[in-house]
């Protein structure tokens, strides 16, 4: 688990040595970590986070959201420049896997990139991988990509900064079922074990 921390402060070192203010990016992305607004279907019950998508992955493959059925997926939407809320939300999905052993193979963890022209397929695969060897990137055009964050009542905006730019956004993990439906969501200050704990429930149901 070491290995994480320490990237950590690799992507934060690296986004200064290009830069870029690492104290100012913090207080932008971290004190705006917009809440997701889950709102009810006609008193069915059903959120209105997630829907179709069709985006592109770390190695050229087309995925939709039928891709993911079958498992339960972690989704985030960030950015690879991000210096630190990103990362950190990273490390908690992967911790959390971590803590699951086995049945962690029925969660597939999901990062959708919120800058698609700096986040390319090529770009995604090493970022992704370093958080964990199963985690999907995902990318797609401007369009593709304001789509899917509608989907999920993501918040996002391109922010310019020295002659570079930086992304505010908001800072939610997803927890999908199964069946591609929205189940919870986790805030930036969830921990590893709460977020487990919470994948766990579903994973065996009461009274099994």
């Amino acid at each position: 688990m070491s290995r994480r921390p320490v990237l950590i402060a690799a992507i934060a070192g690296a986004c200064a040595a290009a830069g870029i203010a690492g104290f100012a990016v913090s207080e932008l992305l971290s004190s705006h970590p917009t809440p997701v607004r889950v709102e009810d279907r006609g008193g069915s019950g059903a959120a209105l986070i997630g829907g179709a998508f069709s985006l592109t992955n770390q190695f050229g493959i087309r995925m939709t959201e039928a891709d993911l059925l079958g498992r339960f997926s972690l989704i985030y939407f960030g950015f690879t420049h991000c210096p630190d809320v990103c990362p950190t939300a990273l490390q908690t999905m992967a911790e959390a896997l971590d803590q699951l052993g086995p049945a962690a193979g029925e969660v597939t963890p999901v990062f959708v990139t919120i800058d698609p022209e700096r986040d390319t397929a090529e770009h995604l695969g090493p970022y992704v991988r370093h958080f964990h060897e199963r985690m999907v990137g995902l990318t797609g055009s401007a369009e593709d990509i304001a789509r899917v964050a509608r989907a999920y009542r993501v918040y996002y905006r391109r922010v310019e900064s020295g002659g570079s730019y930086l992304m505010d956004h908001s800072s939610v993990v997803f927890l999908m079922g199964r069946d591609g439906r929205f189940l919870t969501h986790f805030t930036h200050e969830a921990t590893p074990e709460a977020m487990a704990e919470q994948i766990r429930r579903r994973l065996t149901p009461a009274g099994s």
